[in-house]
């Protein structure tokens, strides 16, 4: 997690981003609410047995005196990891979110986890190719898909290198909010767990590729969950299962969390946790909570071998991909 200090809506996403908010308050208030709202989230999740990582963002200083990095709070986008060891780091389309990547988080991950390589896309940028990691991707970790709504966030190229670099299937589709556009990020519209999953099906634009992408899940053994459009203007698919020391907690948030239904609810309960986090301010940006979680699904390192760790990361491979 990244906890900012400097926070904002960002005006150069708020043009495809249909879930933005605005606020009468001033700046230094939105930013003060963000960073408590962040500090909350972590104690609550660590209260419920999640290991968190929390970073601070507190550079000020960015072009015509804007904050270098509005969005810093939702750093799922710049990179993911993977089992096996892996890292990807990924292309951006706002050119505010490019300074979002920091070596420093890398690099702890590197020094507390067992990481082989990190493939960087994030060349690609200069070509004007985006691929905003698990945002416009969402993975099913089990059923090696990447469900990934149609954007320009999502270029179709770059799609298909990380899924063939990291073996994963891609299944594309268009979507459509109430008013026509499309969804920006695939993961404001589904949720996988790994035992559920929710989302708006109905944003699916064409009927048989709806269908298709609920059979994948449904194959999986999956309890589906619909979404309606109140629902999903409401982050509550922007939600992430995570491993407790007690079990699997779905993080969402108390937006997210107040428009399920109770059928919803106990359906939810009946593989997860539901751990609802206030991030009213957070969420003008037009992300919620899963958008502020940065999943690591590496192996941790034995606590008391130092000169091993800092053998293995000097030797960890660098993949990179564009200019």
């Amino acid at each position: 997690m990244v906890r900012p200090h400097h926070f904002h809506p960002n005006p150069e996403t708020a043009a495809d981003n249909a879930y933005q908010g605005c606020s009468g308050a001033p700046a230094s208030e939105l930013a003060r609410r963000a960073h408590a709202e962040v500090t909350e989230a972590a104690a609550q999740l660590r209260q419920a047995g999640v290991r968190v990582h929390l970073f601070d963002d507190e550079d000020p200083h960015g072009s015509m005196g804007q904050p270098a990095t509005p969005d810093s709070v939702f750093p799922n986008n710049w990179f993911s990891t993977h089992a096996g060891g892996h890292v990807a780091l990924y292309p951006m389309y706002a050119p505010s979110r490019r300074r979002e990547r920091r070596s420093d988080i890398i690099e702890l991950l590197k020094a507390q986890y067992r990481v082989q390589e990190v493939v960087d896309y994030s060349g690609l940028e200069a070509d004007n190719v985006f691929l905003e990691g698990t945002g416009a991707m969402v993975l099913d970790h089990v059923g090696r898909v990447a469900y990934t709504a149609q954007s320009h966030r999502a270029n179709p190229v770059t799609l298909e290198r990380f899924c063939t670099h990291f073996q994963y299937e891609p299944m594309v589709f268009a979507t459509a909010d109430a008013t026509g556009q499309p969804c920006y990020h695939t993961n404001v519209m589904l949720c996988i767990g790994t035992e559920f999953a929710m989302g708006g099906f109905h944003m699916v634009s064409d009927p048989q590729r709806r269908r298709e992408v609920q059979e994948r899940l449904w194959e999986s053994g999956r309890n589906l969950i619909e979404l309606g459009p109140e629902q999903i203007t409401n982050f509550a698919a922007n939600a992430l299962e995570l491993q407790s020391r007690s079990g699997p907690v779905l993080a969402l948030s108390a937006r997210a969390a107040a428009c399920l239904t109770p059928a919803q609810r106990r359906a939810l309960e009946q593989h997860t946790t539901l751990l609802p986090l206030a991030v009213p301010t957070i969420e003008l940006a037009g992300g919620s909570v899963r958008c502020m979680l940065a999943g690591i699904h590496l192996a941790p390192r034995p606590s008391m071998a130092p000169a091993s760790c800092e053998a293995s990361a000097t030797s960890t491979n660098l993949i990179q991909i564009g200019a």
